[in-house]
């Protein structure tokens, strides 16, 4: 005799945590804006805002080494917003990383990638979240 199945998903409650993080590499970025504090921390408030997350604190290092750089970080309530440049490279990191179900990460890493204007970019997307949702099947009739 044949078992019929029943496709069963669970996951949490609506009060668990919703991380989303989004984060990738800019290539062939314009050196005068990836060495440019100031522009790179307007960038970086203005992506928090569009992204409707909520700025605590804004830090941003000059690095004057060989490779150099500028790195500049947004704690925000919900999480961070990382990006790190490498001038002489031409190269770039964004970092977005969000708990918070109202916050659009995406869109917060999309506003950085059109401001540094490179020339190619990779985007990953991680699913954090503290809810394992997951697709079990169960066997009736048993």
């Amino acid at each position: 005799m044949l078992s019929s199945y029943k496709l069963t998903t669970f996951k949490g409650d609506e009060d668990n945590i919703v991380g989303k993080h989004v984060y990738g590499n800019l290539y062939g970025c314009d050196v005068r804006l990836i060495s440019n504090e100031k522009y790179l921390r307007k960038l970086v408030k203005e992506a928090v805002n569009i992204a409707n997350m909520h700025l605590v604190e804004l830090k941003s290092w000059k690095f004057f080494s060989k490779k150099g750089g500028v790195s500049v970080i947004a704690l925000v309530t919900e999480s961070h917003v990382a990006v790190h440049t490498w001038p002489g490279y031409q190269y770039a990191t964004v970092d977005v990383y969000t708990c918070g179900r109202e916050s659009q990460p995406e869109k917060a890493f999309e506003h950085i990638v059109k401001g540094l204007a490179p020339k190619e970019y990779t985007k990953h997307f991680a699913d954090r979240s503290s809810v394992i949702v997951r697709t079990e099947v169960v066997r009736e009739g048993v």
